[in-house]
């Protein structure tokens, strides 16, 4: 049988697995039998048992065999076309597990999923997970949006007036203007593959986290706003999603001396 998601083609093969067991545990029961003839010396229950075995062993063979050539899912495909990231986004909205898709990675408050197709696998926060089958999947991004996230806000306050800085000096801007967030990712990504290792949506999902710890001032007095001016109506902007689901936009930043 076709299948155009994963789901229900993992519903029908478990229940074709379920059918196979049953051939397996049959002829495992009468090798049981026959070890408990040996063990008292019933020759005839011994032979009738093991020839029960052989035959029942054959069945379960064959049956196993049906099983595995009646997997015919392309799950790499499934995978690479982005079909499985659509499944998923509609199983969570099912489920009532708020998620976005942006820049091809699921953002579910406060984890970053990412799909790697080479390997059949998910990489929740850079934790590859092989468990892809959607329904546990979003059971797990679930379980991810009832804790509180890791986060220590201070020392990501301190890492983006810092950055902050150095932007200001190369435009030579002066002290308390606004500036892009992406130049502040440029910067605190500048070494190779960084960027790599720290994308734009984390970046973002970390903008969202340290908004919402209500940590603004640093370490000298400084005290950092989020501009919501026009910058947001230009290029640039990074995007998150919020612990309720909604999109939220950040565009820049600007450090002031608290008076």
């Amino acid at each position: 049988m076709s299948f155009v998601h994963l789901e229900p083609a993992l519903q029908s093969i478990e229940r074709d697995i379920d059918g196979a067991m049953k051939s397996v545990l049959a002829a495992l029961g009468q090798v049981k039998r026959a070890k408990a003839a040996a063990a008292v010396g019933q020759l005839r229950e011994l032979r009738q048992a093991l020839g029960d075995a052989a035959r029942l062993a054959d069945v379960a063979t064959e049956t196993v065999a049906l099983v595995r050539d009646g997997w015919q899912f392309d799950e790499q495909q499934h995978f690479a076309s982005g079909a499985y990231a659509q499944e998923v986004l509609a199983r969570a909205k099912a489920d009532g597990v708020n998620v976005y898709y942006s820049d091809d990675r699921i953002l579910c408050y406060p984890a970053i999923v990412a799909i790697s197709a080479n390997d059949l696998s998910v990489v929740v926060d850079k934790k590859r997970d092989r468990r892809v089958r959607p329904s546990v999947f979003v059971r797990t991004m679930k379980a991810l949006q009832m804790k509180p996230p890791k986060f220590k806000a201070d020392a990501f306050l301190e890492s983006l007036a810092l950055a902050y800085d150095l932007v200001v000096a190369k435009n030579a801007g002066r002290p308390g203007s606004v500036v892009k967030l992406v130049d502040l990712y440029g910067v605190l990504t500048v070494m190779p593959g960084a960027a790599r290792d720290y994308s734009k949506p984390e970046f973002a999902r970390d903008l969202y986290l340290l908004d919402m710890s209500g940590v603004t001032t640093t370490k000298s007095g400084r005290a950092m706003t989020f501009a919501a001016s026009a910058l947001t109506r230009g290029g640039g902007v990074l995007t998150t999603v919020t612990k309720t689901g909604q999109e939220k936009v950040y565009a820049g930043v600007q450090f002031t001396v608290s008076t």
